[in-house]
C-alpha cells in the first residue's frame, strides 16, 4: 500500500470555540439604582458620594450613552467628548461613564487597545456606584479577553470577585475561557463545571470549552463522550459536527468520525471547504489500514469532485495534490497524472512535489522526456527530499539513453544523506 503520502493527513484539526459575548455597557440610573438592591452588598470597596448635580450634565450624558447604544457614534463622540476630557463638567462620575460609553465606541470599531485605555481611565477615576464601578471592571476582563490578554484578563476578573464579592455563572465560565487560553486546563474544567453548577440553563459554548479543555488535558474519553452529547442535542450545527470529529479525530476514532461527516453530507450539512477536504482525508487515512484502500482513495477523490462541482472547494495547489495523491493511491494513474499537472501549475515556491509525483508516473509510464521535465521542475521548485528527485531525474535520463546527464543526477543524488547509499553504489557499479 502507498502509505507514505498520508501521513499526519489529519494533524492541526482544531476545535471551534466561542471568545466573549459583546460586553454591555452600564447606564447612569444612580438615582434609579439606590432604589433597588444592591448587586454587590458585601463589597469591599467603600461606595464614593456621587457628584453628578447638574441637569445640563446628566442629560448630556444620557443623551450621549443613548448615542453610543444607537449607534450613532459621531453625535456620541460629540456629546460625551467634552465630558470625558472634563471641559464640559466637573463631575467625574459624568467623567467616568463618559469615558465608558466611548471605550465602547471603540470596542465596537476593534479599537482594543483605545477601549482598554479609556476603560481604565473611568475605573481609575473611581467616582461611582458599587454596581456600576463593578460592572466596569468585569467589562474591562472581557475588554482583555478580545484582546487576547489573558494575563490581565484573568488578574482583573479575580480582582472584581474578591473586591466585589460576587459568583456568577457567567463569570467562572469567562473565568474558564480564559483558562483555556492560557492553557491552564485542569483550572478550565473547575471553572466550567462551577459555571454549569450555578445555571439552570448552562450555554453551548460552555460546553465546547469544557470539552477542547478536556481533550488537550489527555481527557480524550470524556471529551469525545460530550461531543456526541452535545450532536445528538444540535445535529444540525456545524460547530459543534466540527468539533465531535476534531475530538474523534484527535481519539483516533477515525471510521466514527467519518460516519459523522457522511451523514453530514447526506443532510446537507457539509458546506465547507475545509470539511470536503478533512473527508477526503479520513477515508485515505482509514484505507491505509484496511485492505480495501483502492475503493477508499475512489471516495476520496470522489468527494473532492464533488466538492469542485458545487464550487465549494476552491482549486488550489493542496486542493489538486491531495486530489492526485488518493487517485495515485488508488491506482488511478490517469486521474493522478491530471491533478497532478493541475497542482504543479499552481505551485509557488517549494511546492515542487506535485511535480517529482507527475515524474513518477510519467516514468513508470515509459514518457521518459516529459517525466524528465517535471523533476527538473520539482527540483527548481524546491522538494521535500532532493536527493530522491536527482534519483528519479536519472532515471529519466537513463531512459532517454543520456548517460553522461544520469552521472550528474546521480552525483546530485549522493550528495543527499537520504540517498547518499543508493547513488554511491549506482555510481560504483557503472564505473564512476
Amino acid at each position: 500500500m502507498k502509505t507514505g503520502l498520508i501521513s499526519k493527513m489529519l494533524a492541526g484539526s482544531a476545535l471551534a470555540l466561542v471568545l466573549v459575548s459583546s460586553p454591555v455597557m452600564a447606564r447612569d440610573h444612580h438615582k434609579e439604582d439606590q432604589k433597588k438592591e444592591s448587586l454587590y452588598p458585601n463589597a469591599t470597596r467603600q461606595a464614593p458620594k456621587l457628584d453628578l448635580h447638574k441637569k445640563k450634565d446628566q442629560e448630556a450624558l444620557n443623551k450621549g450613552l443613548n448615542a453610543v447604544n444607537a449607534g450613532q457614534a459621531d453625535q456620541a463622540k460629540q456629546l460625551l467628548g467634552p465630558l470625558a476630557d472634563g471641559s464640559a463638567t466637573k463631575s467625574k462620575y459624568a467623567q467616568a461613564l463618559a469615558l465608558q460609553g466611548l471605550a465602547n465606541l471603540k470596542y465596537n470599531k476593534q479599537d482594543l487597545p483605545g477601549a482598554i485605555a479609556d476603560l481604565k481611565k473611568a475605573l481609575d477615576i473611581g467616582v461611582m456606584p458599587n454596581d456600576t464601578y463593578f460592572q466596569l471592571k468585569y467589562e474591562l476582563a472581557q475588554f482583555y479577553v478580545a484582546n487576547q490578554q489573558y494575563k490581565e484578563a484573568l488578574q482583573t476578573l479575580q480582582e472584581w470577585r474578591q473586591q466585589g464579592k460576587r459568583e456568577t455563572a457567567d463569570s467562572y465560565a469567562l473565568e474558564g475561557n480564559i483558562d483555556y487560553r492560557l492553557e491552564k486546563y485542569p483550572e478550565a474544567i473547575a471553572a466550567i463545571k462551577k459555571a454549569q453548577s450555578m445555571s439552570k440553563n448552562p450555554k453551548d459554548s460552555w460546553n465546547q470549552i469544557l470539552m477542547a479543555s478536556y481533550a488537550e488535558s489527555g481527557q480524550n474519553g470524556q471529551a469525545t463522550q460530550m461531543a456526541e452529547q452535545m450532536l445528538k442535542k444540535n445535529p444540525n450545527d456545524a460547530t459543534t459536527l466540527r468539533n465531535a470529529i476534531s475530538l474523534l479525530v484527535q481519539a483516533q476514532k477515525y471510521p466514527e468520525a467519518l460516519k459523522l461527516m457522511e451523514q453530514a453530507r447526506n443532510n446537507g450539512t457539509l458546506k465547507d471547504q475545509k470539511d470536503y477536504i478533512n473527508m477526503a482525508k479520513l477515508y485515505l487515512v482509514i484505507g491505509q489500514g484496511s485492505d480495501n484502500s483502492k475503493n477508499y482513495a475512489s471516495k476520496a477523490t470522489g468527494v473532492l469532485e464533488e466538492g469542485m462541482q458545487k464550487g465549494i472547494v476552491k482549486p488550489s495547489y493542496d486542493v489538486y495534490k491531495l486530489e492526485g495523491d488518493a487517485a495515485y493511491i488508488g491506482d488511478q494513474q490517469s486521474k493522478a497524472i491530471a491533478a497532478y499537472k493541475k497542482a504543479a501549475n499552481m505551485a509557488a515556491s517549494g511546492q515542487g512535489d506535485a511535480s517529482l509525483r507527475l515524474g513518477q508516473l510519467l516514468i513508470n509510464d515509459n514518457k521518459y522526456s516529459a517525466g524528465r521535465d517535471a523533476i527538473k521542475a520539482a527540483i527548481a521548485k524546491g522538494v521535500k527530499h532532493e536527493g530522491t528527485a536527482y534519483m528519479l531525474l536519472a532515471e529519466a535520463e537513463r531512459g532517454l539513453k543520456n548517460k553522461p546527464a544520469a552521472v550528474a543526477a546521480m552525483k546530485q543524488a549522493a550528495k543527499d544523506p537520504e540517498t547518499h547509499a543508493k547513488a554511491e553504489a549506482w555510481l560504483k557499479k557503472s564505473g564512476h
